[in-house]
């Protein structure tokens, strides 16, 4: 696993744009997206390297990790509107290349089935971008999901419905469900970038990047993923025991290439 510190947000989402530029530029056609405010900063930056720096995304397909059941896709909350507002609305993506779990749908495990196989169809993602939440979720996978679980019905924990009640009206307002990719899904990518930014996430990243491998933080099965890229604020990187030793072997290789 490669963790990589930055002094601040703002530097953080800058390197981990740089690294889907470098993907995008070395053939990577397949993306897997993903929301939450550590992402926020890297699709502000692939907007401007699209509008100034001639970043296309014209032949990539993307996959949406998620999605609250429930509501609309047209709905502000919804985690499609979200990344319609925050990347694919700014650059040059075809919409029927965008790949969206339907909240809505009538059958939502059978939604769940659809987006696995859609997947499996299209071949391993190229590169997965991820943020963590702060009980050491990745998607929606809350604290006990299983390491070999696919694209699934699953039930928010009240910590992840108290974490995002901040983007409803409160906690009564949020979804208990969600369509999500599983852990065994999302390693199926050729390259995972986790971004996480802010004190709030440091327990988490903790947890994930020196922690065992556990079910009860579920982002720590990244450590047996062969291509990682953590990518850190100093803020989140603050408990982190082995920081001189990331930082020694970020100054001797090129940021997100295999090891």
């Amino acid at each position: 696993m490669e963790v990589v510190i930055r002094p601040d947000a703002y530097a953080a989402g800058r390197t981990a744009a740089g690294i889907v530029q470098q993907a995008l530029a070395d053939g990577v056609t397949t993306l897997g997206l993903a929301t939450g405010s550590s992402l926020l900063q890297v699709y502000r930056d692939l907007a401007r390297r699209h509008r100034h720096e001639g970043l296309s995304f014209s032949g990539v397909d993307a996959f949406l990790l998620d999605e609250y059941v429930g509501l609309p896709a047209l709905d502000p909350q919804a985690l499609a509107q979200e990344i319609r507002r925050e990347l694919t609305d700014h650059v040059d993506l075809d919409p029927a290349r965008l790949h969206l779990p339907s909240g809505t749908a009538p059958d939502p495990a059978a939604e769940a089935r659809r987006i696995e196989q859609r997947l499996t169809e299209a071949g391993p993602v190229g590169l997965q971008l991820l943020d963590i939440g702060v009980n050491g979720h990745i998607g929606f996978n809350e604290p006990g999901s299983s390491l070999a679980s696919r694209t699934r019905l699953k039930t928010l924990t009240d910590d992840t419905r108290r974490e995002h009640a901040r983007f409803f009206g409160g906690i009564a307002d949020v979804p208990r469900h969600v369509i999500t990719q599983g852990l065994a899904t999302i390693g199926q990518a050729s390259h995972l970038v986790l971004i996480a930014t802010g004190p709030h996430k440091a327990g988490a990243v903790t947890a994930a990047v020196e922690g065992p491998v556990t079910a009860a933080c579920p982002a720590s099965v990244l450590q047996l993923h062969p291509h990682v890229t953590v990518v850190v604020d100093e803020l989140a990187a603050s408990r982190l025991a082995q920081k001189a030793y990331y930082r020694c072997i970020a100054r001797h290789k090129p940021v997100g290439q295999r090891y």
